[in-house]
């Protein structure tokens, strides 16, 4: 036994100490970027290693002796070397592989830098005029994510609004909120398919569409000068060096589909415009111009969604003609079941004292599709043209099914399950469109002069045509739910333009002063948008009152209704029509030291703002019009002390407009609340101040830390108003705001495996006064109200944001992976009338998972979202002991819950393959 072990120690002694170890790096010979994926070859030998996220590679347990070695990489040229193996010996190389390039007709071609991948991203993000952060498409393929929305949570100091399915909406930068930020598609802004407000939904946005997404956080003279937290923008596919076709295919599935059904209605039924648009004024409605398609529904579970892409590129006329076609699908099916409170403050030491329970189930088919076309053109080597076309569309087919319960009147008895009871069924279906077209020409005048322009024509709408509501009575007895008697029913239709066109003209100038090269640059800007709104309402009641459920009818499809409001409401002052004139001019200069760069300007931005109410009837206000003038200098300075450093510092001066819908005073009654604008309300005006170090070790990887400063005058915020005639949710201006903080960003890669991390703090202070109720102990201890100042948070500010994403890459073996974790703090999500009444979010952390496994020219993908289930929930600070018993509250917490959603995990798993 002994011998045996013996010979065995001897063997694994041979194998170790009586080998080499080849280790090293593989860059660029041009750009010095590391080069993931190239294959290091021992010649005669089955010994091979693939260059990992960072470049290197190693070859262990090679016998010694005399090897040569080969690099080769698909565009590049290939490289050997010869090299002496010695026992326990380590070797090690660092390898730089140039570009291949081949000559055809006295055109060169080279290997383009990888703009698409993360070296190009490090390297945009290095080289930029200002404070920004890029996602690569490379990034973005390989994420968890499918939209534009979830994609933009990842880059430092975004965090995202959510929709009702979990999914994300609206970005909010460094704690401003989404009205704060605006839009670009290849770098022109676009207008918003939503009904009251300028800033774009991104979940209409497909991210496979895209070449890279870019943050901006500080602003140029020539851009536009109407973003305080900073700037999205979308850089979509453009033609390649070289002909590419890829398809993609996948299905999904969400987990809340396989606890309960999925409840839809006949969408495809109903009345795309109401019996006012129809008829005319003047017409009388009739129980025949509704159709039933809104009341018909279904349940039954969900055809696994469907998720598609193609893409086609190519070059023409020895590369002089580029052309790229490139269109997404999604067909996904989603949902959420909820959980909302509703209460009232009798006075605001007791706390709110909660009166209703809703429980509702929210089914949702989301078609997502896009499509986009680029062409571009070189005239010659001074002159280029290109066309682009874009159209993206969002159709959301929503059901909701409500039953609400009253917790303070009605019988209540929660010990013996009593209760009155309400149901509610909405339908309703809305269908956003953004279409956006560019066309763009560069020309080198001289050697000094350049110019170029753009013309764009773009147009955003919305439309959400028979949004029905039906509601039943109901009782609850001995914790027994049960539908009785029909209550009422209303049918709403409601659509929006937003039409843009844009023209601007940019002109550069060369110049040399001394050794300094400076670039100088002026121009300016003109758009023109025209704005329509329509809404129309009316309101339906039994021709049985008392008609049963079970009894009478078994099918909402089955009740009968008279019109109680025949000519319908569309001369509700929200039917409107506005427009806004946008005038810009800039001077800008750029200058080049040995190792400074600075760039700065003033931009001149003229605002001439208004609307016109169509059917103005006892309004005040039924036109308004608002103009002004902005001088928006800023500066931005970039430092390099040393090789791969970065330290920049920044000002900026910018203007938040208010929405259309926000001047406008005419009230619109939602779901909880009745909304309503301020012809008096003024555009904010900020100061914003960054200082950012950026150091890039290698050219994949990035350390940043900054901070920032804002100061807002006029900071436009929401808050519920007591009126005569109500109580409305309206926008306000309060005085001064501040938002500081600071942001760390760090990515690193260890060969196959690699690390994105970023954090953001994030401190804003406003004033707003609210509402405080208390006790006159002279009079009888009756209950009045005063008015007080309460200092908080902005709107949609967390604190506290960060992320977390672990990849693993096998280039040899094909497989790419991505474990991504974000946090979101707690944040104000309404603002409240009363003191003690603004509704926060909780913090949050959600983790999605992304793998994928090649084949050659196939790739098999995978992504599972929101692996933790984690809810959306909503609470006030402090409690009430009435509500001592409710479901679901717990009074040792020190906090209300308010609303509840859960949306479970969500599946995608599919094939990509490339031609």
């Amino acid at each position: 036994m002994r011998r045996i072990f013996f010979l065995l120690f001897l063997t694994a002694f041979s194998l170790t100490s009586f080998a080499g170890v080849i280790k090293g790096r593989i860059v660029s010979h041009e750009t010095g970027e590391v080069l993931t994926g190239a294959v290091i070859q021992i010649e005669a030998t089955h010994y091979t290693a693939v260059t990992g996220l960072d470049g290197s590679f190693t070859i262990k347990n090679i016998p010694a002796g005399n090897y040569n070695i080969k690099f080769s990489m698909v565009g590049y040229l290939a490289a050997s070397q010869k090299m002496e193996v010695a026992n326990d010996g380590v070797q090690s190389l660092n390898i730089e592989l140039s570009t291949s390039r081949t000559t055809l007709s006295s055109v060169i071609v080279t290997a383009a830098k990888d703009k698409n991948g993360e070296t190009g991203a490090r390297s945009l993000e290095r080289n930029a005029n200002q404070v920004m952060n890029i996602m690569s498409a490379r990034a973005i393929e390989v994420s968890p994510d499918m939209t534009v929305a979830n994609v933009v949570q990842r880059i430092s100091g975004v965090s995202i609004e959510r929709n009702s399915n979990g999914d994300g909406q609206y970005a909010i930068l460094r704690g401003m909120d989404k009205r704060y930020n605006y839009t670009l598609v290849n770098g022109i802004k676009i207008p918003s398919p939503d009904d009251k407000y300028r800033y774009v939904p991104l979940d209409i946005f497909p991210s496979d569409l895209l070449d890279r997404l870019e943050v901006y956080k500080s602003l140029t003279p020539s851009m536009e000068g109407d973003a305080v937290g900073g700037v999205v923008n979308m850089v979509m596919k453009d033609a390649p060096a070289h002909r590419l076709f890829t398809v993609n295919l996948a299905g999904s599935y969400s987990e809340l589909f396989m606890d309960r059904d999925f409840m839809s209605y006949d969408a495809k039924g109903i009345t795309s415009k109401s019996p006012y648009e129809l008829h005319g004024e003047g017409y009388n409605a009739t129980p025949q111009d509704f159709t039933k398609a809104s009341s018909t529904y279904s349940w039954k579970k969900p055809m696994p969604g469907i998720i598609g892409g193609l893409t086609y590129g190519d070059r023409f006329m020895n590369n002089k003609l580029g052309v790229i076609v490139s269109g997404s699908l999604q067909n996904t099916y989603r949902g959420s079941n909820s959980l909302f409170y509703d209460g009232e403050m009798r006075d605001t030491v007791s706390g709110l004292m909660l009166t209703k329970m809703e429980e509702r189930q929210y089914s949702e088919q989301q078609l997502r599709y896009g499509v986009h076309a680029k062409v571009d053109y070189r005239l010659n080597d001074r002159n280029s043209l290109s066309l682009y076309s874009g159209f993206m569309n969002l159709t959301n087919t929503q059901t909701r099914d409500q039953v609400e319960k009253e917790l303070t009147i009605g019988g209540y008895d929660p010990v013996a399950g009593n209760a009155t009871l309400s149901y509610s069924t909405r339908t309703r279906r809305t269908i956003q469109h953004i279409w956006s077209n560019t066309l763009h020409g560069d020309h080198k005048l001289s050697d000094k002069w350049q110019v170029d322009w753009t013309a764009n024509y773009a147009k955003a709408s919305s439309t959400r045509p028979d949004n029905t509501t039906i509601s039943l009575h109901g009782v609850e007895e001995n914790f027994v739910d049960t539908r009785t008697y029909v209550d009422k029913s209303s049918r709403r239709w409601e659509h929006n333009n937003d039409q843009d066109i844009s023209g601007y003209l940019n002109f550069t100038f060369l110049q040399n002063i001394g050794n300094t090269r400076v670039d100088w640059k002026f121009g300016g800007l003109y758009r023109d948008k025209e704005r329509d709104n329509f809404y129309d309402n009316y309101q339906l009641s039994p021709v049985n009152q008392y008609a049963l459920y079970g009894k009478d009818f078994t099918d909402y499809n089955q009740i009968d209704w008279k019109v109680t409001t025949p000519q319908g409401a569309v001369a509700s002052g929200q039917t409107y029509t506005a427009s806004e004139k946008i005038a810009a001019g800039y001077l800008q200069f750029k200058a080049y030291l040995k190792k400074l760069e600075i760039l700065g300007g003033v931009r001149v931005e003229n605002t001439d703002q208004g609307y016109v109410m169509k059917y103005p009837i006892g309004e005040d206000n039924p036109v308004g019009n608002q103009k002004y003038t902005d001088f928006l200098p800023s500066i931005n300075i970039k430092y390099m002390p040393w090789d791969k450093t970065n330290i920049r510092l920044s000002y900026f001066k910018s203007v938040n407009r208010p929405g259309f819908s926000e001047i406008n005073p005419a009230p619109i009654v939602q779901e909880e609340y009745t909304e309503k604008g301020d012809p008096n309300l003024k555009h904010a005006v900020a100061d914003n101040i960054d200082l950012r170090y950026e150091y890039f070790p290698k050219p994949a990887e990035q350390f940043m830390a900054g901070i920032f400063y804002k100061r807002i005058q006029n900071p436009i915020e929401y808050t519920l108003e007591a009126e005569m005639h109500g109580t409305y949710y309206v926008p306000g201006n309060f005085g001064n705001a501040t938002n500081y903080g600071a942001e760390l960003d760090w990515i690193k890669y260890f060969n196959k495996w690699g690390v994105k991390a970023n954090y953001t703090y994030t401190h804003s202070s406003i004033t707003t006064p609210k509402l405080k109720r208390v006790r006159d102990d002279s009079h009888n201890q009756d209950i009045y109200p005063i008015n007080v100042d309460v200092t908080r948070p902005l709107y949609g500010q967390s604190e506290h944001i960060a992320n977390l994403s672990l990849l693993y890459k096998d280039v040899h073996h094909g497989w790419d992976a991505q474990l991504a974790g974000s946090y979101t703090g707690p944040r104000i999500v309404t603002v409240g009338q009363f003191v003690g009444t603004d509704q926060w979010q909780k913090g949050f952390v959600q983790m999605d998972l992304s793998a994928e496994k090649s084949f050659k020219h196939l790739v098999v993908f995978a992504k599972a979202n929101n692996l933790l289930n984690t809810p959306t929930v909503v609470f006030i600070k402090g409690t009430n002991v009435y509500n001592e018993g409710v479901p679901n509250q717990d009074l040792s917490s020190g906090e209300t819950l308010i609303r509840r959603d859960y949306y479970q995990r969500s599946y995608v798993l599919g094939m990509r393959y490339k031609f």
